[in-house]
């Protein structure tokens, strides 16, 4: 039990972690060549299309004696509190540094996290083999923000396999005490939990006391749910059964929990018999903080949305979701997400593994409101804000975020910055690189922020966030008329010096996307009574003097006037078809 190495691979999107992971199954002989293929671990169709890790998966493998866990993790920030799950179930993170992109926001957002646990870091430098590689270059970054030597930072290819063997075998050499009591009361960590169509909820555990027999009746602690170890076993990357987990081991349980809301990231598992009386520390329940509407394009496709997220909400416990109906856009629901990429990925879901079409509005962020009476309240859009006379403050979130970029496009980004209403809270460096820590409204950074991040500084600015708790602003809502109708589903929450703005942006954006009907029509933007700003779409005009050929003035007043009143008739019956583009207008800026 002595032999045993559990570790995980952290690194920025896109810095080879599934691909080092593949190579490391090839070397162990865990997975033959024959059923090899690129990004073994992650299963999505979706992580393969776009070579990003979603879902964290264990293996374990076989190297001269010894047993080796490995947990690959995302790397994108939505996905921070699972990596952070990942990093307490092991002793030891593999730190992977692109060679020709350096250091990047999540890499030290990773580090930090793996020094919080007090882990044992393993320097790696990865494509060395690329021409554009400047191993020297980003080996002095990781000097200078580990203190580790330059000798002890491991140049690979994980493209090639080249050194991956001497990353094992540092594994190996470390010198590592992992408690293998058995006897102990049982406690296990959940790091990951998935909800499979045949056999219900499978946890992802690692075993820091005692051990997890087959057939056992298990408690998790912080949900109060009692289940079942259908089956125990351990992950070569399938799923081999075992009799028992025992401590220090990782692996799974299968469970006959029917949802994963039973058993969260971050419980610790017990004996229900002979219970642990203390949890593992660090779980938190995770809360959704960017929310918007979706609405199938026909009403008839309701039911299948609803029954769709219910599916898709079996396995990932941080989807929320409660109906929602718009006057224009008929019966939805309004969906928590974790971020904008957890928002992406939920969307192409449902629309490839359901055949949903589907229009998504705006996504916002959650308000709490203080009402005169006293009462709290939390508001997750600008539609659900009680009426303004009722209202004592308005407190929106804000995040504290970090920024990498080169030296000489600092003030870019400062700039950038300024324009979110940030605050800059601290500048420092790592070699060529600044390291900008700033504080901002998170409203202000949900829809294109980073694409204009990247955009200023010709893509080279890494950034990363969290959440930094609620600031009471001069906020208010900011409404939507089209030809006189109040659009809720368009409705936001804007600070009141940027309403003006946002008002003359989106009605612009609006003129260009609706189609021009026969009668004129008014787009305004309103903070509450007061009209802010207008936009009008000419109408198609109708040429009925073409049937004259006199020159006879009052023929054609007559008819022009006729003309006039059927316009205005028209105006007052006409129905103004919303393509679903119009709803999504804030997303982007272009």
């Amino acid at each position: 039990m002595e032999r045993i190495r559990n570790f995980c691979i952290i690194a920025h999107i896109d810095h080879g972690k599934s691909t080092i992971a593949d190579r490391m199954m090839e070397i162990t002989g865990t997975v033959s060549k024959r059923e090899m293929k690129s990004q073994l671990l992650d299963s999505m169709e979706l992580e393969r299309e776009k070579g990003i890790t979603i879902k964290l998966a264990p293996v374990t493998m076989q190297w001269k004696g010894y047993t080796l866990n490995l947990i690959d993790t995302p790397g994108h920030v939505d996905f921070s509190y699972e990596v952070s799950r990942s990093l307490q179930a092991v002793e030891t993170a593999v730190l992977v540094v692109d060679a020709t992109q350096g250091i990047q926001a999540q890499t030290l957002a990773n580090v930090y996290l793996a020094l919080e646990q007090d882990l044992n870091i393993i320097p790696v430098i990865n494509k060395i083999d690329l021409p554009a590689a400047d191993v020297e270059g980003v080996a002095a970054q990781i000097v200078n923000l580990l203190g580790c030597k330059r000798e002890d930072i491991i140049e690979v290819s994980g493209k090639t396999g080249f050194n991956i063997d001497k990353i094992l075998d540092r594994l190996i050499d470390l010198d590592i005490k992992i408690n293998t009591d058995t006897n102990a009361k049982t406690r296990a960590l959940i790091f990951d939990s998935y909800f499979d169509d045949y056999r219900g909820v499978v946890l992802y555990v690692r075993v820091f006391e005692g051990e997890i027999d087959k057939n056992s009746e298990i408690l998790m602690m912080a949900a109060e749910t009692k289940g079942l170890a259908i089956e125990v076993g351990i992950l070569t990357p399938k799923m081999t059964p075992k009799d028992s987990l025992r401590a220090g081991e990782i692996g799974y349980i299968v469970t006959n929990l029917k949802t994963t809301r039973e058993a969260k990231v971050g419980d610790t598992v017990t004996l229900a018999k002979n219970s642990a009386t203390e949890s593992l520390p660090g779980y938190k329940n995770v809360l959704p903080f960017v929310y918007a509407g979706f609405f199938p394009v026909s009403n008839d496709q309701y039911k299948d949305l609803k029954e769709a997220i219910e599916k898709l909400s079996l396995s990932d416990s941080a989807l929320q979701s409660q109906p929602e109906n718009s006057p224009i856009l008929g019966f939805g629901l309004r969906i928590g997400f974790l971020g904008l990429l957890h928002m992406d990925i939920i969307k192409e879901r449902l629309e490839r593994e359901f055949g949903l079409d589907l229009i998504v509005t705006n996504p916002s962020t959650n308000y709490e409101v203080l009402l005169n009476t006293g009462d709290l309240i939390e508001i997750k859009s600008a539609s659900e804000l009680p009426e303004q006379t009722s209202i004592a403050e308005i407190c929106e979130p804000w995040v504290k975020g970090e920024i990498i970029v080169p030296r000489e496009m600092i003030g870019n980004v400062l700039n950038l910055i300024n324009e979110k209403r940030g605050l800059q809270t601290n500048l420092s460096y790592i070699e060529e690189r600044a390291v900008i820590d700033f504080e901002a409204p998170m409203a202000n950074l949900l829809t294109d922020f980073y694409d204009q991040l990247k955009s200023v500084t010709s893509g080279y600015a890494s950034f990363n966030y969290e959440l930094n708790g609620y600031q009471a602003e001069d906020l208010v809502r900011v409404d939507f008329l089209v030809a006189g109708q109040k659009m809720d589903a368009l409705s936001v929450m804007a600070h009141r010096t940027e309403a003006d703005a946002i008002g003359r942006e989106v009605t612009k954006k609006l003129k260009e996307v609706i189609p021009r009907q026969n009668f004129e029509v008014a787009l305004q933007a309103a903070i509450g009574a007061r009209i802010i700003a207008r936009e009008t779409i000419g109408a198609y005009r109708k040429d009925v003097l073409v049937k004259i050929h006199t020159g006879d003035r009052d023929r054609k007043a007559k008819l022009l006037e006729k003309q006039k009143r059927g316009k205005a008739r028209m105006k007052r019956f006409g129905k103004i078809d919303i393509p679903p583009e119009a709803f999504t207008v804030m997303l982007k800026k272009n």
